[in-house]
């Protein structure tokens, strides 16, 4: 009877599911059959919003990120309640070496102040000097930690994160007396588990991010123990048969006997727990001794990789490393050929008091750990292009002008990021690569190369700028904007392998460097970049354009550089140069006509009254809108509001006015002054694609909103 009871609940479930997925796509449907120019009607009504407070802050209807605190959370958890805003737009990129090839892994666990700050604002918020990381190429695996029951990671940290390759991970933990009253609940028995793994799976699902941490920090009985192998097990399969690329990790906390015992290493205690899911976080009160002894375990042999050697950033206890000591413990991590797991690097942000200087002491702080690090190479088909933006900003920019003149923060419109790095050049020249915000091309900074050619150096200087893993078969263009010092010559260089063997045979692959030729402003490739408003190959406000047009087959992008040359006579030479963006795009997209954007919605339309007296308290629009468009060539969306009538007809339409940026399908307008009813409002959704390439304004997709005021009672 249990068995039919349970069976039963999940068929209702699974039919309720499918009858509200149903309906959005009826409704999704029905907003495709409409005329673009159709308007949707609405009666002014003003009231506290219905939106779910959990998914939309109830002052703004700005949709957040959230975990979940309690087991009937998540137990009641349905795809159909789900956060729409919070589903990853950016798939897992693809990365050389894979994952699986990787001997030696690196994971950060993200463990921030507790969890869900200036990050859970979905669309970005206003923040002066917030976190953010951007040294993605050094790391395989992100785990977003909090101490809520479960972590669900906020979708701007999938978004940049899956943009270069690296894997993300919720979490889910359970501590102190509460945490073993919900482990008893849910290990009692083979339903009860099945029925958390299984809402673990959809969640992830749902959300589009990658795996677990299992950590379970309080005792367990002799029951619950002996159910958890299982239950990790259970997920660790559904996990993988589910979402590709899956990962579920298993914290070093609770041993095979249920007591809660750390062992800061891989032992018999323990082993029962890394044997069932993919791999095992150790605590991090190790010594180089408990590292030899996991080396010669038995139960490690052939799974060291799957071995995460955990170092606290925060140097809490007795750890080797830690703070700006960290190095020391990857030191030792590395020689002895495991995988670590960097947990809490905001560290750094955490300790300054000017937070002002956190770009410079992020940079300081991965510089330090490079040596045991490993570069991984995107491996995204072209386009490729980056304008250098960390997702944050003092300003937002595009094409060199400023869109807007506040501080920001949306991690989702980090673009593809480079190596950021220091060397030091004979004769006592040097190189520096860093982000900086003081101008930029296209978001919120642009990356500064700054050095000294020294005066016995007449090579030029050659700044790599991106390691990539990018077959090439075609004619390609390759383009860089930039602003130089006075002294300089700046120019292009890629490197490519050619191979006469099968992609992954090294026996005859010959490295080639090249250093395309400048295309002339005349040449028809540059008519598709029109609105850059060239003056022979500068904009008007400084920024310098290259194009180079190269035919590359059968071979393999592996470097995209910069080479700076100094101009005339030798002599020690400071210099500066500031990239804008890259791009690598094969000519024949670059020449196919975009497709227009198609069945733009609008809804969830909640009217708040403005404050003050009008005409500043007119009516405040919040409403949802999404639309349909391939994600490949998009770089994001700008959505604009246009008003067309109103109750004077003597008054004519009205310009597009800028309402902001949305990185996926939809997105929430919020707090909008619009004019007083009645009065008929347009709003346009226009792609801003990868390559700087303009769509025709006839391919933008637009909704026309009607609206009143509610009759009197």
């Amino acid at each position: 009877m249990a068995e039919t009871a349970k069976e039963t609940g999940k068929s209702a479930a699974k039919n309720s599911d499918e009858r509200q997925t149903e309906a959005k796509r009826v409704k999704l449907e029905s907003c495709l059959d409409q005329p673009e120019e159709s308007s949707i009607y609405e009666v002014i009504r003003y009231g506290p919003s219905p939106l779910p407070a959990r998914h939309y802050d109830p002052d703004t209807t700005e949709p957040t990120s959230c975990g979940l605190h309690s087991m009937e959370e998540l137990l009641s958890w349905r795809r159909s309640e789900a956060n729409p805003f919070n589903v990853a737009s950016v798939p897992l990129a693809p990365r050389e070496p894979s994952l699986g090839s990787c001997q030696r892994r690196t994971l950060v666990s993200h463990d921030m102040m507790g969890g869900y700050l200036d990050d859970r604002f979905i669309q970005g918020t206003n923040a002066e000097t917030p976190y953010a990381f951007y040294h993605w190429c050094y790391i395989d695996i992100f785990n977003y930690f909090t101490h809520q029951l479960v972590s669900i990671p906020p979708v701007q940290w999938t978004n940049a994160a899956h943009k270069h390759g690296v894997i993300v991970l919720g979490t889910f933990i359970t501590e102190w007396t509460d945490g073993a009253t919900k482990c008893e609940a849910f290990l009692k028995d083979e339903e009860s588990y099945r029925s958390v793994a299984d809402k673990l799976v959809q969640i992830s699902q749902c959300y589009g991010f990658d795996g677990w941490l299992i950590n379970i920090e309080n005792p367990l009985s002799e029951a619950a123990v002996s159910n958890a192998p299982p239950f990790l097990q259970y997920l660790t399969e559904q996990m993988h048969e589910r979402v590709p690329s899956s990962l579920v990790l298993w914290y070093d906390s609770v041993i095979q006997s249920g007591e809660l015992k750390w062992q800061n290493e891989l032992n018999q205690s323990n082993r029962m727990f890394f044997d069932s899911c993919d791999g095992f976080f150790t605590n991090y009160n190790w010594t180089e001794q408990s590292l030899e002894s996991m080396k010669d375990y038995s139960g490690v042999q052939g799974r060291q990789a799957d071995v995460y050697v955990g170092v606290d950033v925060f140097a809490r206890g007795e750890v080797v490393g830690g703070m700006l000591e960290t190095n020391k413990a990857l030191d030792l991590i590395r020689k002895h050929n495991f995988s670590a797991a960097i947990f809490a690097p905001g560290w750094v942000y955490e300790s300054l008091e000017d937070k002002t200087e956190f770009r410079q002491k992020q940079d300081g702080f991965w510089a330090l750990l490079s040596e045991y690090l490993y570069v991984h190479r995107p491996a995204t088909p072209l386009p490729f292009a980056s304008s250098f933006c960390q997702g944050f900003g003092e300003a937002l920019y595009w094409s060199g002008q400023k869109e807007k003149t506040s501080s920001w923060f949306n991690l989702s419109a980090q673009d593809p990021q480079p190596l950021y790095l220091q060397k030091d050049l004979e004769g006592g020249g040097w190189l520096r690569r860093s982000g900086c915000p003081l101008d930029a091309w296209s978001g919120g900074s642009s990356l500064l190369l700054d050095g000294l050619i020294p005066a016995n150096l007449s090579a030029a200087v050659c700044a790599r700028i991106f390691s990539l893993h990018v077959p090439l078969d075609s004619r390609i263009l390759v383009a860089l904007i930039y602003k130089a010092s006075p002294g300089i010559s700046v120019s292009l260089q890629l490197s490519t392998d050619v191979h006469h063997f099968p992609p992954n045979d090294q026996r005859d692959a010959k490295t080639i460097s090249l250093t395309p030729e400048a295309l002339d402003n005349g040449h028809h490739l540059m008519k598709h970049l029109t609105h850059l408003h060239l003056e022979g190959n500068r904009t008007a406000d400084g920024w310098t354009f290259r194009g180079s047009e190269v035919e590359l087959r059968g071979c393999i992008l592996r470097d995209v550089g910069v080479l700076i040359q100094r101009d005339g006579e030798p002599g020690d030479v400071p210099f500066s140069c500031r990239l804008g963006k890259i791009m690598v795009v094969d000519v024949a997209s670059l020449e196919a006509p975009p497709p227009p954007v198609r069945g733009v919605c609008v809804e969830d339309i909640v009217w708040f009254r403005g404050s003050g007296t009008p005409p500043q308290r007119s009516p405040l629009l919040n409403a949802t809108l999404h639309w349909e468009y391939s994600s490949e060539l998009v770089h994001h969306f700008k959505v604009h509001r246009r008003r067309l009538r109103g109750p004077d007809p003597r008054i004519p339409p009205g310009p597009l006015e800028l309402v902001g940026r949305a990185h996926a399908n939809l997105f929430r307008v919020t707090a909008l002054a619009v004019p007083e009813p009645p009065s008929l409002l347009e709003l346009v959704v226009e792609p801003v694609l990868l390559v700087d390439v303009p769509v025709p304004e006839e391919l933008w997709g637009r909704r026309q909103l009607s609206y009143t005021e509610a009759a009197a009672p």
